[in-house]
């Protein structure tokens, strides 16, 4: 840890001494309990009903609504506030992807409202899907999960909407404006409007949230590379519309409801110049990347979803059961920056622009059934899905990227990038909860799941390119499919309460990670035929060849919660997860691979917190270590996939109508075994709060030392893409000191 870190550190425990004279907070201010998990919290992401947080044999985080309108407010985004306030989350990239963000070490499932935002093809833009103003509170689960389906091996973030929660109408009004001074281009503003209604039986929230970004800067006060990979935030905007409502019937039948369309996208006019005729992507050049005016595409980077989801909740019904069911559909549109390539000509090896669109469409249907008879309590239920993808290429007009150096891109043709999928997935599950004495609970449960692909023909991209461009008449189609696989997992646990303020437990739970069948398959070799000038297929990765299944993971926890009178709170696990298959990606053609080694995650993750008198201090970590095993030998994971260890630390408190925070971010040291490096750094933020006579003013100041420093993100874009020999292109610093003000009004 370096000495800035350390001063911080000293600081929050300096502040305890201030703790005996604080006021209780205002209810407009983040109450100084909220910091932490209440024991008697329900949520619904550790067994699909609502559940008790001390009668779950796991970890469990929920961030309370304060805790997110103090860090959203005070200009922390959705991702970095996650990896702040949930202890075994990565530190995400400052971008619009989250990828690479783990929990645990491995993937996580997200949701909204209990609708999955993952698909079969792995896009990291789970998170580019809500704006804070509309979420309520933030379920957090730990570790591989068998109630869900695929790609919860790292654990679960279920992401609650907010609701109506005043009688008669109400709404919340929110403007807010963050830069960094760096110049006229660095800042994001920000405007949110919803209106609300509720009555004995009804329940509506209807909103807006509008967000308009300009240009990022480093501490060095230089303008942060356009991240072409993955794509960023700057000169984007970001529009969330929302419905909600629910619907009492009567005492035991309610109805619920969401209607949600999501736009982020790029709306500038600079991005990253890649030098003359490209030279800087031709020739390993960094000397010609930079960011220039003159950007434009017809195929705008983005984010663009519509999702909606019908729920029912009957209860005392069929037996004195209470039934769930809820019906969904996200339609999405995704779309990337222009990145640079080649494709051999015969008389030239061509340096070419193109971008991929990448839909999906996802309809889902779940049914739990619950049934609790005190000493037994038990869940089962089936989930349906259905879902289709289709991916694109749009290869851009070769001579104008050429002579804007990447700048300008117009698309000359479009092409299937990868083999169009239709999959449909059915799953069984069963849950059951005995308490042997008041004391000691046994819980386990079971999960089967048969998913079903088809997989269409489809021409290998860079054949498709090269037919375009003139180079072949025709090309060999690489041959699609059927293919299907069964996943069972399982799960076992021990809750041990020694008190009513006291939990202890130990787990086993399998999660599973699904193959992505269309970065898996549409691969060929091909050799072009002189008499028929057409790309004959010589082999290929194709179903029948190589069926599709999943990987996988066995993970083991011991842990333990408590909370005393005096204002402790705490929460702390061990783990280790462990699968014999371990999913990578080819570094010259990006396509997955199934590697057939085993791979493990170990750690510890804790959470420790102090409350007295409006004050409070804390701290969360997670420590973990990363391996595979390749020719019996035990190896550290790649600095692309493994996670960074981290500490943070908080203090707080309240006075009158004042609120203050103060939070340390400590990214670890990482290093694997081919001796790439992802450097440790420090940043702080600072947060003061203010209730006026008419609503409520936030000052946030993020990275409040202005720390100089390559995001995580950065180091792992610069590994994966080394084939490219060019690390500047995916050097992106992470943003200075930046403040933010945010005027609020509730009424």
């Amino acid at each position: 840890m370096n000495a800035k870190s350390t001063f911080i550190l000293s600081l929050l425990v300096c502040a305890s001494s201030y703790g005996q004279e604080l006021k209780t907070a205002t209810d407009t201010t983040v109450a100084a309990d909220t910091i932490n998990n209440a024991l008697e919290d329900i949520v619904i992401v550790a067994n699909r009903k609502p559940t008790k947080i001390s009668d779950i044999p796991g970890t469990v985080w929920v961030i309370q609504p304060q805790q997110i309108q103090q860090q959203y407010k005070n200009g922390v985004p959705l991702k970095e506030m996650l990896a702040i306030l949930v202890p075994g989350l990565d530190v995400g990239s400052q971008g619009r992807s989250n990828y690479g963000q783990n929990m645990r070490g491995r993937s996580m499932l997200v949701m909204i409202d209990g609708v999955s935002l993952n698909s079969l093809r792995s896009i990291s833009r789970q998170l580019d899907a809500i704006d804070p103003f509309n979420i309520a509170k933030i379920e957090v689960l730990s570790g591989a999960s068998s109630i869900y389906g695929g790609n919860a091996t790292g654990g679960i973030v279920n992401i609650i909407t907010k609701q109506a929660q005043k009688y008669g109408w109400s709404g919340d009004t929110e403007v807010s404006g963050r830069t960094g001074f760096a110049g006229d281009k660095d800042r994001d503003l920000r405007v949110a409007q919803s209106l609300s209604y509720k009555n004995d039986k009804l329940s509506t929230r209807v909103s807006a949230a509008f967000q308009d970004n300009g240009a990022t800067y480093d501490a060095n006060r230089d303008q942060i590379m356009a991240d072409i990979a993955q794509t960023d935030l700057q000169y984007n905007r970001t529009l969330d519309l929302m419905a909600t409502a629910t619907y009492d019937i009567n005492d035991q039948h309610r109805v619920t409801g969401l209607i949600q369309y999501y736009n982020s996208s790029f709306q500038g006019d600079r991005s990253a110049y890649l030098g003359d005729n490209l030279g800087a992507f031709t020739n390993a050049d960094p000397s010609q990347i930079g960011m220039r005016d003159g950007f434009y595409t017809d195929h705008k980077p983005g984010t663009e979803r519509f999702m909606a989801s019908l729920g029912y909740n009957g209860t005392n019904i069929l037996g004195g059961q209470d039934l769930y069911v809820q019906v969904a559909h996200r339609s999405e549109n995704l779309t990337f920056y222009p990145f640079p390539g080649t494709v051999n000509l015969p008389n030239e090896k061509r340096t070419y622009m193109s971008a991929s669109q990448q839909d999906t469409d996802y309809t889902g249907i779940k049914a739990v059934l619950t049934k609790d008879l005190n000493f037994l309590k038990f869940t089962y239920g089936v989930d349906l899905d259905f879902e289709r993808f289709e991916g694109k290429q749009n290869v851009f007009n070769h001579a104008k990227s050429l002579e804007s150096g990447g700048l300008v891109n117009i698309t000359d043709f479009t092409i299937p990038r990868y083999p169009t999928n239709n999959s449909f997935s059915v799953a069984g599950y069963a849950q059951a909860v005995y308490n042997i004495t008041n004391q000691f609970q046994l819980s386990g449960g079971i999960r089967y799941q048969n998913i079903n692909v088809k997989i269409d023909d489809i021409i290998g991209s860079v054949q498709s390119t090269q037919v375009h461009m003139g180079y072949g008449k025709s090309a060999d189609v690489i041959p699609g499919g059927k293919s299907s696989y069964n996943m069972t997992t399982t799960n076992f646990g021990i809750l041990y309460k020694p008190t009513t303020n006291q939990q202890v437990w130990a787990t086993f739970s399998q999660g599973v990670s699904l193959a992505d069948p269309s970065k898996y398959y549409g691969y060929g070799n091909y050799k072009l035929n002189p008499t028929t000038q057409n790309w004959d297929l010589l082999t290929s990765l194709n179903v029948k060849d190589q069926p599709l299944n999943g990987v996988k993971t066995n993970q083991f926890e011991l842990g333990y919660r408590f909370k005393t009178d005096n204002g402790f709170k705490g929460q702390i696990s061990g783990f280790i997860s462990r699968s014999d298959k371990n999913l990578s990606v080819d570094r010259k053609n990006f396509q997955v691979i199934l590697l057939d080694q085993n791979l493990r995650n170990m750690g510890i993750e804790a959470e420790l917190s102090y409350t007295k008198n409006g004050f409070y201090i804390g701290a969360n970590t997670l420590i973990i270590s990363s391996e595979v095993k390749q020719n019996d030998d035990w190896k550290k994971q790649d600095i692309t996939s493994a996670s960074p260890s981290k500490i943070i630390g908080y203090s707080g408190y309240t006075y009158n109508n004042w609120s203050f925070r103060l939070q340390s971010t400590q990214s670890l040291k990482l290093t694997d075994d081919a001796d790439n490096v992802i450097k440790a750094y420090n940043t702080a933020d600072l947060m003061i709060g203010y209730k006026l006579p008419v609503g409520y003013l936030n000052l946030g100041v993020q990275n409040l030392f202005n720390t100089d420093y390559q995001s995580i993100w950065s180091k792992r874009s610069q590994t994966l893409y080394s084939v490219y020999n060019l690390p500047a292109l995916f050097d992106y610093n992470g943003r200075g000191r930046t403040f933010t003000l945010t005027y609020s009004y509730s009424f």
